[in-house]
């Protein structure tokens, strides 16, 4: 896969299913994307807020790897960076093979804890149609597959540039896989 790094940075101020990708984006310990309109400590994805809106906020940052636009542009859909929502696109780093608590430093100071699978939307399909069905799955047993990426955490701020390295930081064992968050 080769080294591991931030292929394109996004965020945006105002709910909207995409994302404009900038030069760099700023991390803000405890609360995310700085500018960002899922920034905070509670949680700010509309359909949580209307569930409890005091919930903590484990969607701070949303991470896909670049990798997944290859794959969906094999059955015909063309996505670019920060189209998903995403707010880090990585490449060369298997996102949805880490597990629970992983640490992901993203460039010189900037540290993302692994909280979980995003969960997709509907959205998505209203983005481009069939493409739900391209980021969700089933494995070989049955079991759900989601592939639109993974959700984290800030433990530590910092400025995050394309090309900035990612390296990573595994939990203690026993391992807990990514499930939904």
């Amino acid at each position: 896969m080769g080294t591991a790094q931030v292929a394109a940075v996004s965020s945006n101020g105002v709910y909207s299913f995409t994302k404009p990708t900038r030069a760099s984006i700023t991390l803000l310990a405890g609360l995310g994307v700085e500018g960002d309109v899922h920034a905070g400590v509670t949680v700010k994805h509309r359909s949580r807020v209307a569930q409890d809106p005091t919930q903590p906020n484990l969607r701070q940052v949303h991470l896909i790897h670049r990798e997944l636009f290859d794959e969906v542009a094999g059955a015909g859909f063309r996505v670019e960076p920060g189209q998903l929502g995403e707010n880090v696109t990585t490449e060369g780093i298997d996102l949805l093979g880490l597990p629970t608590g992983t640490l992901l430093r993203l460039g010189e100071e900037a540290v993302v804890e692994v909280t979980g699978l995003r969960n997709p939307c509907a959205q998505i399909d209203a983005f481009q149609g069939g493409l739900l069905k391209q980021v969700v799955g089933r494995d070989t047993e049955g079991r759900l597959v989601r592939k639109a990426g993974i959700m984290g955490v800030v433990r530590r701020g910092g400025v995050v540039r394309p090309g900035d390295p990612i390296t990573l930081t595994l939990p203690p064992a026993p391992h807990i896989p990514l499930d939904r968050v």
